[in-house]
C-alpha cells in the first residue's frame, strides 16, 4: 500500500480511475508552500491530485472544490491552457479533506533557480516575458456573461474588500511589529481607486505556476493554481505579477517566487508597458496595484509564518518567510515614496 494513501482513498481512486489498487502510484511534488500537489499513477496512466495542506481549516483559498469548479467553466468557456478536470471528492471521510483530480500535462515548469545542467538564454527568458504576458492578457480579456465565467466572482467593490480582507488578515497573523508593513496597509486603505475594471483573474500569476513546452523555444501549455482565480480587477492581478517579478537588484529573499530575474527577462516597467501596449486598460495608477501585490505576498508569507512559529507548519523553509514579509514592506514603501517601481 501507498505510504501516502489510506485504503478509503485507493479504493476510490480505484473505482473511480477504472484501475486495480495494486497499480496506484502517489507521489507528492516538491516545492510549494500552499496546497499540496500529488503525481498519480497507474496502468502507464499519470494523472496530478490537489488537496488542502495537512491540519489546517479549510479557506477559500484551499477551496479544492471551488478550483475544480473553476477548470470546468474555463473548460466549457474553451480556455485551452489548462489541465483537464476529471473528477472531484467532497467526501471528507476519503482523505480527511477534499481533493480533485486533473490531467497530467506534461511539460518542464520553471522553478525559481536555473534548472539544473542547463543555461536558458537572455533570449529565451525575453521569450518567455513576453508569451507569459500573452497569457495573462488573454485570461483578462476572456468573454464573461455567455462563457458562465462571471458568475465566479463579484466585481463590483473587489478592489476595497480586496485592500481591507487582507489588511485584516496580517493584522490577525502579525507576529511582531513591522513599522512598513503596517504603514503599507494603512496607506493602501487610504489610496484605493475610484476607477474599477472587471475582468477574469488568476491571483497567482508566475513562472512556476506555468508548464512550458521546452526550453528552447518556450510555449505556455497550460497555466496552473487556479484556486485564488475569481472575477475582479485586472489590474490587481497585474500588481500581483509585477510584486512576483524580481529583478536582479532585488532583495536576494524576493528571489525565491521567480526567474524573473535571470537576465534577458522583462524589467518590471517593460512588463507595464508590455502589458499597457495590449490592454485598453488606464494604468495610470499602476504604483497602487503594485505596491498591493507587494502588500499581499507579504501577507500570504506573514501567515505561512505565524502556522510555523506555531508548530503547525514545520518546514525549515517557512522560518525564513518574515523575512520576505519585510522585504516587500520596505519595497513596497520605497516605490510609493518614489513612484518607482
Amino acid at each position: 500500500m501507498n505510504d501516502l494513501a489510506n485504503s478509503s482513498l485507493l479504493e476510490y481512486l480505484s473505482d473511480h480511475l477504472h484501475v486495480p489498487v495494486s497499480e496506484i502510484q502517489l507521489k507528492p511534488f516538491k516545492g510549494g508552500f500552499s496546497n499540496l500537489t500529488f503525481g498519480l499513477e497507474a496502468l502507464g496512466k499519470k494523472w496530478v491530485l490537489r488537496r488542502p495542506p495537512l491540519g489546517k481549516k479549510i479557506s477559500k483559498a484551499h477551496d479544492m472544490a471551488r478550483e475544480f469548479r473553476i477548470l470546468e467553466a474555463l473548460e466549457r468557456a474553451g480556455y485551452q491552457k489548462i489541465p483537464k478536470p476529471i473528477l472531484c471528492c467532497e467526501d471528507e471521510s476519503i482523505w480527511d479533506a477534499p481533493f480533485f483530480i486533473m490531467e497530467h500535462v506534461e511539460g518542464p515548469i520553471l522553478r525559481n533557480k536555473m534548472p539544473e545542467g542547463l543555461h536558458l538564454s537572455p533570449h529565451f527568458f525575453k521569450q518567455l516575458s513576453a508569451k507569459s504576458l500573452d497569457v495573462l492578457l488573454e485570461l483578462h480579456q476572456l468573454e464573461l456573461e455567455k462563457s458562465g465565467l462571471g458568475n465566479l466572482g463579484k466585481p463590483e467593490g473587489f478592489v476595497a474588500r480586496q485592500v481591507h480582507g487582507w489588511a485584516d488578515r496580517y493584522s490577525k497573523a502579525e507576529t511582531e511589529e513591522i513599522l512598513d508593513m503596517n504603514h503599507l496597509a494603512a496607506w493602501l486603505q487610504d489610496h484605493i481607486p475610484i476607477e474599477e475594471h472587471i475582468g477574469f483573474i488568476h491571483n497567482d500569476f508566475k513562472y512556476d505556476n506555468l508548464v512550458l513546452s521546452n526550453f528552447e523555444q518556450p510555449e505556455i501549455k497550460a497555466v496552473l493554481d487556479w484556486e485564488m482565480a475569481t472575477v475582479g480587477d485586472p489590474l490587481m492581478d497585474l500588481g500581483t505579477v509585477l510584486a512576483y517579478w524580481a529583478e536582479a537588484n532585488d532583495p536576494e529573499i524576493l528571489k525565491m517566487f521567480n526567474l524573473s530575474y535571470a537576465e534577458g527577462n522583462f524589467t518590471r516597467a517593460e512588463v507595464i508597458e508590455y502589458y499597457a501596449q495590449k490592454s485598453a486598460l488606464n494604468l495610470d495608477n499602476i504604483h497602487f496595484y503594485y505596491a498591493f501585490g507587494l502588500f499581499k505576498v507579504g501577507v500570504i508569507a506573514q501567515q505561512i509564518y505565524q502556522r510555523h512559529v506555531q508548530g503547525f507548519a514545520p518546514d525549515p523553509r517557512f522560518a525564513a518567510l518574515i523575512h520576505v514579509v519585510k522585504a516587500c514592506g520596505k519595497l513596497a514603501v520605497q516605490s510609493i515614496l518614489t513612484h518607482r517601481i
